[in-house]
């Protein structure tokens, strides 16, 4: 029979029992439950909630910017960025979500093919270079509109970007707003 002692950490079976075998056996079941509870509690929370991601189509003329930001969001080496034939994807990732950004190239030739890659997209990115000519500025007003009249991106948020504000050719915003309202 156990001593007063060791009654108290054996359990209630011991003491009703007398058997140190029972008792011993108790013990070990408590421990497996207690030890399982606490790796499931710490360390198997099941894995991580996967982050949402979303479909983004980035568009604008070239030299407008859209390499370099991708590249910049994606914390990548700016060095070597050249521009896009065609078009190019990365995920750009934030804390809760990512986004799959197909960039489009803006070469004449390459633009009219933009609206292939428009299907599956949830939202838009019309880069603009804000110090470019007034030829230029007029083709990106006109590709901005079609694109805002497209079926597929009529209803998606969009966002555009003046890029180039570092620029001294670049214009304010008073100008650019002029420039793709009237």
């Amino acid at each position: 029979r156990p001593s007063g002692r060791r009654r108290r950490f054996l359990g209630e079976a011991a003491l009703v029992s007398g058997d140190m075998g029972q008792c011993l056996e108790l013990s070990a079941a408590v421990c497996r439950i207690g030890v399982y509870s606490c790796f499931r509690a710490f360390c198997c929370k099941g894995p991580p909630s996967p982050r949402t991601e979303y479909d983004v189509v980035c568009v604008g003329l070239t030299g407008s910017g859209k390499s370099s930001l991708l590249t910049q969001l994606c914390s990548e080496n700016t060095d070597s960025i050249i521009p896009t034939t065609g078009f190019s994807i990365k995920a750009v990732p934030f804390q809760n979500a990512i986004l799959n950004v197909k960039e489009l190239g803006g070469a004449d030739n390459i633009r009219k093919y933009w609206s292939r890659y428009y299907q599956g997209s949830q939202g838009v990115v019309f880069v603009l270079d804000s110090a470019s000519s007034e030829d230029d500025l007029e083709t990106a007003r006109n590709e901005l509109h079609s694109a805002l009249q497209h079926p597929q991106l009529c209803i998606l948020p969009f966002l555009i970007l003046a890029n180039h504000q570092d620029k001294p050719a670049a214009r304010s915003l008073q100008e650019r707003r002029y420039a793709f309202i009237s």
